[in-house]
């Protein structure tokens, strides 16, 4: 069956996410704030949760319409066919948000689609009372300036959580943000990549990830495969496919903290993911930061100093981290922060920044480019001017 399908992400990354879908073969994509719209069946679903790697969650859009009244709002949502995906002993689980329109009461708006869609599936299945004790289809009814989308999530949880990692640090980066960091740079593996501020190690895992084509999605289970529309072969075919894909190559990441109890949950972080082998985690403070290498990358979430007393600290790691920038000038560095004067304080003004949240942190990824690397046949290599 072909389905009208979207891809949610984080603002900022809707361009990211559709290159994603395109070099995986999906054609006529659509993008708008926060989502990317393409189409496929069943196979397309299973491929889509494995393989994406920026995207928070894969839905099936069910309908769109305008709605100013409860009663267009039911009669708009009893209209969809929902017994021809939902079985008679489905969980419906109905959840709301409502932006800049009439229908503003989001409980009331979740009440009424939930009984539209349970008239809906009366006239499919002829009864009136639905057990609700088989799979679970969480439906969300989005308004926006009165325009009703009702869809459902063949996720379940988000697709940042890979499985690899189960401790994370107080301000965690997520695993789709971090992978569109390494996918927005310029490295190539034939070049040490170095997180000096690694945390739990999820940009380094990420990276590591995208060079051994390690689908994110490979050793975790969606919500969709209990459906029985969905049948568990596809999501092995799906699997098996994508653990024959894995390619090993010869590459060098590099993390450092200053905390071991941290590094000891990167390591098994890195462990998990199945990518120890690729990446170094040292104990190393900051200002002891140094290397020999002509050519590197840095891809970096460091503190933003959010909390009270912190500022005055971090704004000096900002200025220490510009002063080596200007010693390793012939490094690529992409950094991620919150601060809105991080490039006055680190001293160097970015070849590129672009706005990113971090959750519901707005930060900026600068980007610092060496002009003396240059794109080579879609390599990066070495300008010898």
């Amino acid at each position: 069956m072909e389905y009208n399908l979207i891809a949610t992400t984080t603002f900022g990354l809707e361009a990211i996410t559709a290159k994603e879908l395109k070099a995986l073969g999906y054609e006529n994509l659509q993008t708008e704030n926060g989502k990317v719209y393409f189409s496929g069946d069943e196979m397309d679903i299973a491929i889509a949760n494995i393989h994406v790697r920026t995207s928070d969650r894969i839905l099936i859009k069910m309908a769109q319409f305008e709605a100013r009244s409860f009663e267009e709002l039911f009669q708009g949502t009893k209209k969809v066919n929902w017994g021809g995906l939902i079985p008679k002993d489905g969980v419906m689980h109905v959840v709301g948000k409502s932006i800049k329109s009439t229908l503003h009461s989001v409980p009331d708006c979740q009440s009424i689609v939930k009984k539209a869609i349970v008239d809906s599936m009366t006239n499919s299945y002829g009864i009136e009372r639905f057990e609700e004790s088989g799979p679970v289809y969480k439906i969300e009814v989005a308004i926006l300036k009165d325009v009703v989308t009702l869809s459902i999530d063949t996720s379940g949880p988000g697709l940042h959580k890979r499985g690899y990692r189960e401790v994370a640090g107080a301000a965690p980066l997520k695993e789709t943000l971090a992978a569109a960091m390494v996918l927005i740079s310029r490295w190539k593996e034939s070049f040490t990549l170095i997180d000096p501020f690694c945390g739990s190690g999820t940009i380094l895992i990420e990276a590591a990830m995208i060079m051994q084509n390690i689908a994110p999605g490979l050793c975790r289970s969606f919500v969709c495969e209990t459906w029985p529309t969905m049948g568990k072969e596809m999501f092995e075919q799906v699997r098996d496919g994508a653990e024959k894909a894995i390619k090993k190559k010869d590459i060098k990441l590099i993390g450092y903290d200053n905390d071991e109890n941290v590094l000891r949950v990167a390591r098994n972080n890195a462990m998990k993911a199945g990518v120890a082998n690729y990446i170094d985690f040292h104990k190393r403070d900051f200002e002891t930061f140094s290397s020999n290498d002509k050519y590197s990358f840095i891809i970096t979430n460091p503190p933003y100093g959010e909390r009270l007393g912190e500022k005055s600290e971090i704004e000096e790691l900002y200025r220490i981290f510009g002063i080596y920038k200007n010693k390793l000038d012939n490094w690529d560095f992409n950094i991620l922060t919150s601060h809105e004067s991080f490039e006055n304080i680190f001293g160097v003004k970015s070849s590129k920044n672009r706005k990113l949240y971090n959750g519901t942190i707005k930060c900026y990824y600068y980007q610092y480019f060496d002009n003396k690397l240059i794109k080579n046949n879609g390599d990066m290599v070495i300008n010898n001017i």
